[in-house]
């Protein structure tokens, strides 16, 4: 069996930090909750394998070098389903102001998880939320 073959059938999770090794960590955490993450790297490449392969779930920080609310303004604008994390290190009640904006927006918001988050704990949410496969 192939690295792809482990692959095929898995839900995507597009993820979106701006420091590499909190990606990785996240992107373990998806991978062991059975996920295929797809990490970003920038805004336009989040759009890019946003528009290119739709995601089942997306990852957002909100202390990127783009405002994080600009990321929950562009899944409304694109009528994202799947559900929507947002991570980040900012004060509790700016994570709340933030996911508060996405329902708004009409998004399918979990979390908030502030930084440093355990692995376990992202492993579970990010479980609880994964789409039931159809084989």
């Amino acid at each position: 069996m192939t690295a792809r073959d482990e692959t095929l059938g898995k839900p995507k999770l597009l993820l979106i930090d701006d420091e590499p090794a909190l990606a990785d960590f996240l992107a373990s955490a998806a991978s062991m909750a059975g996920f295929e993450p797809v990490i970003a790297v920038n805004d336009a490449d989040f759009r890019a394998r946003f528009a290119s392969d739709a995601p089942s779930m997306v990852a957002v920080d909100l202390g990127m070098p783009t405002d994080g609310v600009e990321f929950l303004r562009f899944l409304s604008e694109q009528q994202f389903e799947g559900p929507v994390l947002i991570i980040s290190g900012f004060d509790r009640r700016i994570l709340d102001s933030a996911f508060r904006l996405g329902g708004v927006l009409g998004l399918n918001m979990i979390g908030p998880v502030e930084k440093p988050a355990r692995l376990d704990d992202l492993e579970t949410l990010l479980r609880g939320h994964r789409p039931i496969e159809v084989e």
